[in-house]
């Protein structure tokens, strides 16, 4: 009795198993181009992890993660890579190598997306991107678009040394370890992190 239970219980198993759907993992590495795209569903979470350089994030009514770069000569790009791991409704990029200096970059997402980027120095301008976000810059001028405040159940942002411009909050700091947590109506959170330099939120 106890045998026949064991092997019901085995074969149920089996069963729960084979109709759980498999999970789609997509892999793409490129190298020496000067652009990217993959397609990524809006309302999807994206993580960047992005070189040094000059950086431009926007919001689009498209479909799509999109990735344009160069240097000042055509040569400065052709050991660039970009990294991608994607499932359904979640993406990691990497993009890595280049010239050491004048390096630009442009990345299109969807409008909706809940973002997160980490990146060594520079300058990072994130504009029309609408959800949460999670944003990390060392040194350099980190600027976002919040848009409604009242879309966020919390704002935090820090700078360790440097300035903290919140216009879009009525807010102004500058010097060591400025800091500044609101709790709101929303259902996003938005944290933004420099760790010498400049913050903005506008």
């Amino acid at each position: 009795m106890l045998k026949a239970f064991a092997v019901f219980l085995l074969l149920a198993g089996t069963v729960a198993l084979a109709e759980e759907p498999a999970v789609t993992v997509e892999k793409k590495v490129e190298k020496g181009k000067n652009h990217f795209e993959t397609e990524f569903v809006p309302g999807g979470r994206l993580q960047l992890e992005v070189r040094s350089g000059a950086v431009r994030i926007s919001g689009t009514d498209r479909d799509l993660i999109s990735i344009h770069y160069e240097g000042r000569n055509d040569e400065d790009i052709s050991d660039v890579v970009v990294h991608c791991r994607k499932t359904a409704n979640n993406a990691r990029l990497e993009v890595s190598g280049g010239p050491r200096n004048d390096f630009q970059v442009w990345i299109e997402i969807p409008r909706e997306t809940q973002l997160k980027v980490r990146m060594p120095f520079g300058d990072l301008n994130i504009d029309q991107v609408h959800g949460g976000k999670d944003v990390e810059l060392h040194a350099g001028q980190l600027s976002i678009a919040v848009g409604d405040p009242k879309d966020f159940a919390q704002i935090e942002a820090s700078v360790y040394t440097g300035e903290l411009n919140l216009s879009a909050l009525g807010v102004d700091k500058g010097g060591l370890f400025r800091s500044y947590k609101k709790d709101g109506p929303g259902k996003y959170r938005l944290y933004a992190h420099v760790g010498s330099g400049e913050l903005d939120l506008r």
